[in-house]
């Protein structure tokens, strides 16, 4: 049987997901067939968004994601889940952290202090502003041109690579999602010599990439990132990659990971998950449920 996994999963904790719980996903992950499952849910540092995005949603309220509290009860429920679902469905405790400089020691401090399998690193805004929200994205776009840019985005990730705090980098060509509208075609070459030798520093430490599946359902014909960026990363020497939904629903929970494995078997590279931040790689898709051991989160 095909070993699918979807490791870009946002329950009812993300401040722009549906309010649904990791049991709820966990029950369609087994209908939908997938072997594994992350969730990711979204932590943003920002001090100058603070007002903004700087929250996790815990009983239906508002929650700074600076009190712990929340990840008390994030990792709670992510224990129970890992209990219920032994042996059918793996349950892995991870986090979206949207980059900026200056975060690094609260960063730091989120993941000594809680033992999480997958730690995805983002970069969703550019001074100050969220390139990934349809809303926002224009207000940077429109009074920026494409060399502005290149500029922005590839000197904050290659900050947040320096930092050696992420598992794995996400959409890492994200600014595509809504500049395409603005820059046209010429946006999907933007990352040409610029994405080398940033995926040549990835490698050497051992970070991954993630295909990111949700450009699909936005519009786009490919996925986060492009199939020329992926070959890149290869040629770069990143081994680890991971395949994600991005899901902020449970309809969007599993879209297009047949695809996304399709396309990673055809350029000879390896789906990998991930253990207490350990990667392991499953070879063509395919995996003995026994073979890839599930974490034991807890804090």
């Amino acid at each position: 049987m095909k070993y699918k996994t979807d490791y870009h999963v946002h329950p009812n904790y993300s401040i722009d997901a549906s309010p649904v719980e990791i049991k709820e996903y966990c029950n369609k992950a087994l209908e939908l067939g997938l072997a594994e499952i992350c969730f990711t849910t979204h932590v943003e540092l920002e001090p100058e968004r603070n007002d903004i995005d700087n929250f996790v949603i815990l009983a239906g309220q508002k929650v700074s994601v600076f009190n712990e509290f929340w990840l008390d009860k994030y990792f709670e429920e992510i224990v129970e889940a890992q209990d219920e679902y032994a042996g059918t469905l793996k349950v892995k405790a991870g986090i979206e952290i949207g980059y900026c400089p200056g975060v690094e020691k609260t960063i730091e401090k989120m993941l000594n202090n809680y033992p999480f399998d997958f730690v995805l690193g983002a970069i969703h805004c550019l001074r100050h502003i969220a390139i990934s929200s349809m809303k926002e994205s224009p207000v940077y776009y429109e009074s920026r041109d494409l060399a502005t840019l290149r500029q922005d985005y590839f000197e904050t990730l290659e900050e947040a690579v320096a930092t050696g705090l992420f598992d794995c980098i996400a959409h890492v060509d994200l600014y595509s999602r809504y500049g395409f509208k603005h820059y046209g075609p010429d946006i999907h070459s933007i990352h040409q010599g610029a994405i080398e030798p940033i995926f040549e520093k990835m490698a050497r430490k051992g970070m991954g990439l993630e295909i990111n599946t949700s450009s699909l359902r936005r519009g786009l014909k490919e996925f986060h990132p492009s199939k020329e960026i992926v070959q890149l990363a290869a040629e770069s020497g990143i081994e680890v990659f991971t395949v994600g939904s991005d899901a902020h629903s449970l309809e969007q929970l599993g879209d297009h990971i047949d695809e996304a494995l399709e396309l990673l078997k055809k350029l000879n590279l390896t789906n990998h998950g991930f253990t207490k931040r350990k990667a392991y790689p499953i070879e063509a898709g395919y995996l003995p449920l026994q073979a890839a051991s599930g974490s034991e989160s807890g804090k």
